[in-house]
């Protein structure tokens, strides 16, 4: 692909920030050598590594007697003649000793109220939740789907799921009902669970109303889309009035009224499926990634502990939506079953003010706080004014998810939030490995500004050229994982053919992750961004995060977005969204000095063709830019596909009366 690194990226590579002593002293990797050690003993022998690991880690019913069956890849098996049970572990097994009456949850609802949980008032409630749902007619195997805000019952619904064998689906909360439908239709849910609503930036989300909708759709032959649904089970959080159905609808406090608070954990086999979460796929089709019990939740558990070297005392925060694996690994999975006391927060960033978020760290002395880049971006344009309000010493550690962070906003996060002690954790991973993949240790690996460093012990990544063989460093590629690790996805949902298509066949033996990469002369990784996302602008490669991130570098901007368009003498066009900082002014000139400022950056081929200055960009209520849309927009093309899962309709609408 042969992409040249960017000046600032040239700089960074040189800029390295030491792990602090006294954090090192503490850490479980506390050191380079440390780190190199575990990654030689897991090349030398993958199946005694993770299989010690395993038997370390996980609490097993029975024993198993194979590490890995790769005899028919890409299906793996991991595990195998081994039973445990997710939520044993993540609950269960913190009840014998201190633990029990440690805080597991502390949730903070938008309007401000709160509730907590110790891991022995969690599993009640797991225990409580999983008979009502063998009540409705569950069992081991059936599909559940989960259409809920950011509230506890999300994660003991996911919990009870997993406790008697049921495959959980999580749709995000911000999806439409149509969305919800399809997705139900290539599962066969039989239940769904939701709540009357949940709260977003003051206003009610009418999840009980669109699930109702959902319900009712049909496909063009008239048949119900929904129809393997057979009850609805809602929790009540707003209390405003929703239609209920005889005999399909249920409240969930009466269910659980009616029922024990004593449910034996299922005896699931290692393979059992865990749950199905959908991503975005090339064909528009949404894909129902396929992940099971005991290698995903060895890869969370491990990973969990190990990138941010969780301690006993510690308040730790992911602020992802469960709708997303995110929140799936690392706010539920991984954390309990370290026994970490979990933030969960219900609303906006900026709601009811742009200091949310230092409230909510300063209230309960939050020690470790992992966000996204888009996020710091926001924090960012916002103002330094709104973190400095508050006491943020009770943080110790950072953590970076979703998207490469640039090295602005990753200076930004460390000096304005981390006030210079804290170490980054910039994570790289994806809905299809289940866990993080490269990430720092942040008691032993030095820190550049925008790269990810190194893998995670026993993942063996590498970047490639279009042929499969290894690039030079500094040389971009194809980022692929050459062998099996344990919360790698078994399958597409249903579709078996076309998850060896679209993972398993672009490089042969190996996983090919879709993002481009290269790797620095420390063999630091720098992800790029999508594939999709790097553009050919007249014979070179330019990776639309390489210039986000030289726009982003330029004072003036507090973020940016680009796409591509055709071009008949380029071949792909350059089109840049920018928003300014608060007091910057749009002006030509001001568009000129980017373009130059790209150009400096970059090099001249990447200077944008077309800069536009945007009050806001078109995301997602979980913060991810929709590039799609703007790729629509920087074509001047009708707008199409759903856009139900925007957090504001009219940014999209100001940007096409613009074009």
């Amino acid at each position: 692909m042969g992409q040249a690194p960017t000046i600032e990226s040239v700089l960074q590579e040189e800029r390295l920030f030491a792990p602090p002593a006294e954090l090192a002293a503490g850490a479980r990797i506390g050191s380079m050598e440390a780190y190199r050690a575990l990654c030689a003993k897991a090349e030398a022998d993958p199946d005694g590594f993770w299989g010690d690991l395993a038997r370390e880690q996980l609490h097993w019913f029975e024993p198993f007697h194979t590490v890995l069956d790769w005899s028919n890849p890409p299906f793996a098996k991991w595990f195998e003649g081994g039973t445990t049970n997710l939520s044993f572990n993540c609950l269960d097994r913190h009840l014998e000793g201190p633990r029990a009456d440690k805080l597991a949850l502390i949730w903070e609802g938008e309007p401000g109220d709160s509730r907590t949980f110790t891991y022995r008032q969690l599993h009640t409630e797991v225990c409580k939740a999983a008979n009502a749902l063998k009540a409705l007619g569950i069992g081991k195997g059936d599909l559940v789907a989960l259409y809920m805000p950011m509230i506890p019952e999300a994660a003991i619904a996911m919990l009870a799921c997993a406790r008697i064998g049921a495959v959980h689906s999580v749709v995000f909360g911000g999806f439409s009902a149509q969305s919800v439908a399809d997705r139900i239709l290539d599962c066969g849910a039989k239940l769904v669970i939701t709540s009357d609503g949940g709260y977003r930036r003051g206003a009610i989300v009418p999840l009980k109303k669109n699930v109702d909708e959902a319900l009712t759709l049909k496909d063009a032959e008239g048949e119900l889309l929904a129809k393997s649904v057979t009850s609805v089970l809602v929790v009540r959080r707003t209390g405003h009035e929703v239609h209920f159905q005889e005999e399909r609808d249920f409240w969930w406090h009466r269910e659980l009224d009616y029922v024990d608070a004593v449910c034996p954990p299922a005896k699931l086999d290692s393979e059992a499926p865990l749950f199905i979460l959908y991503t975005s796929g090339s064909t528009g089709k949404p894909k129902g990634i396929l992940h099971t019990t005991a290698g995903y939740l060895l890869g969370a558990k491990m990973t969990h502990s190990r990138v941010f070297d969780v301690r006993d005392e510690d308040v730790y925060w992911c602020t992802a939506d469960v709708g997303w694996v995110t929140g799936h690994s690392y706010i539920v999975y991984g954390p309990l079953a370290n026994g970490t006391t979990c933030v969960m927060y219900e609303g906006a960033p900026n709601w009811p003010e742009p200091d949310r978020f230092w409230r909510i760290i300063e209230k309960y002395r939050v020690t470790i706080l992992y966000t996204a880049p888009t996020a710091i971006r926001a924090f960012m344009k916002w103002g330094d004014q709104w973190v400095k309000k508050h006491d943020l010493s009770s943080l110790r550690l950072l953590g970076s998810v979703g998207e490469p962070i640039n090295p602005e906003a990753w200076m930004w996060y460390y000096t304005v939030v981390g006030g210079k002690r804290c170490p980054i954790v910039d994570t790289w991973w994806q809905t299809e490995t289940g866990a993080i993949m490269i990430s720092p240790l942040p008691g032993a690996t030095p820190l550049k500004p925008g790269t990810a460093t190194l893998p995670f012990y026993g993942i063996q990544p590498e970047v490639v050229d279009d042929a499969g063989n290894p690039v030079p460093k500094g040389t971009s590629g194809k980022l692929v994982v050459r062998k099996p690790w344990p919360s790698m996805l078994r399958g597409i949902w249903g579709d078996p053919a076309r998850f060896k298509q679209t993972y398993w066949s672009e490089v042969k033996g190996s996983y090919f992750t879709g993002d481009g990469c290269r790797q620095d002369k420390d063999g630091y990784f720098w992800i790029v961004g999508r594939i999709d996302d790097v553009l050919n602008v007249a014979g070179h490669r330019i990776g639309t995060a390489e210039v986000e991130g030289a726009l982003v570098s330029h004072p003036s901007v507090a973020e940016a977005a680009v796409v591509g368009r055709p071009d008949e003498l380029k071949g792909q066009a350059l089109v840049c969204f920018v928003t300014l900082k608060s007091g910057q002014v749009a002006t030509a000139e001001l568009k000129a000095t980017l373009r130059n400022h790209v150009g400096r950056e970059i090099g001249p081929v990447a200077k944008p063709d077309d800069i536009r200055f945007a009050d806001a960009l078109p995301k997602t209520r979980s913060g991810k830019i929709m590039r799609r849309l703007l790729k629509q927009v920087a074509c001047g093309l009708e707008i199409k596909g759903d856009t139900t899962t925007l957090e504001d309709l009219t940014v999209l609408a100001k940007l096409a009366a613009e074009d």
